[in-house]
């Protein structure tokens, strides 16, 4: 078992958990919609609430680095936000990850907001042993925006420190787009047709780029809500 705030390198390789991959995974996977192009797509006005556990547009599902033969693990309590497990670089992995689900078919038209708002809550989760708000305050997430429904394709990036009990805004404008943590150059978001939302708490920044904010072992943290601005 990992320990909290664990930082060095774990050289032994662990079990790949398959069942756990294909339970993951198959959430995101969907047959494409012929008549979704030509659907009226649901227009997001600056303030709409996205997520929250009262109002869902999409639930959220853990998509941890055992897609990538990993051996992080996460859940989330769709009632409350909280969103709790552990990162491990075992099988050289280390990142674990939230995504809406299904993808949004018809896309969401945000082309009025200028980004979304995270508010996120100072839950300290009791199986951690330590308080939330000293172990998670000021690490660097990433909140990761779609504008195609591919599985593996484009993520528009911001990296951000969290602070426990606030809000964080993300611009469309500082987004960087990406694939895979490495930067793709030439690329232009659609803000007409976002399909996908996801968090990641990874020790991977950019480009081969480490996080300079991150911590090996047991993590948790709050979403309250996730909104148009």
């Amino acid at each position: 078992k990992e320990t909290k705030q664990q930082t060095t390198v774990n050289r032994e390789r662990q079990p790949w958990d398959l069942l756990r991959f294909v339970k993951q995974s198959s959430k995101f996977v969907r047959f494409p919609n012929p008549l979704a192009s030509s659907a009226k797509k649901n227009v997001i006005m600056p303030g709409d609430l996205l997520w929250s556990s009262e109002k869902q547009l999409f639930a959220l599902s853990p998509l941890d680095d055992v897609v990538m033969g990993g051996a992080s693990a996460s859940t989330i309590d769709q009632s409350t936000g909280l969103w709790t497990g552990f990162v491990t670089d075992a099988n050289s992995g280390g990142f674990v990850g939230i995504r809406s689900t299904p993808v949004l078919q018809p896309a969401l038209d945000m082309s009025a907001c200028q980004g979304v708002e995270l508010k996120f809550g100072t839950y300290s989760p009791a199986a951690s042993g330590t308080n939330n708000k000293e172990v998670m305050n000021g690490k660097r997430l990433k909140m990761g925006l779609r504008d195609s429904t591919e599985f593996n394709g484009i993520v528009w990036t911001t990296s951000f420190p969290l602070r426990t009990g606030n809000s964080i805004k993300i611009p469309f404008s500082k987004q960087v787009p990406t694939l895979f943590a490495r930067t793709v150059p030439n690329q232009t978001f659609d803000d007409t047709n976002v399909s996908g939302f996801q968090l990641v708490y990874s020790k991977f920044e950019y480009d081969g780029e480490m996080n300079p904010k991150f911590a090996l072992g047991d993590f948790g943290l709050q979403i309250v809500e996730i909104k148009a601005y």
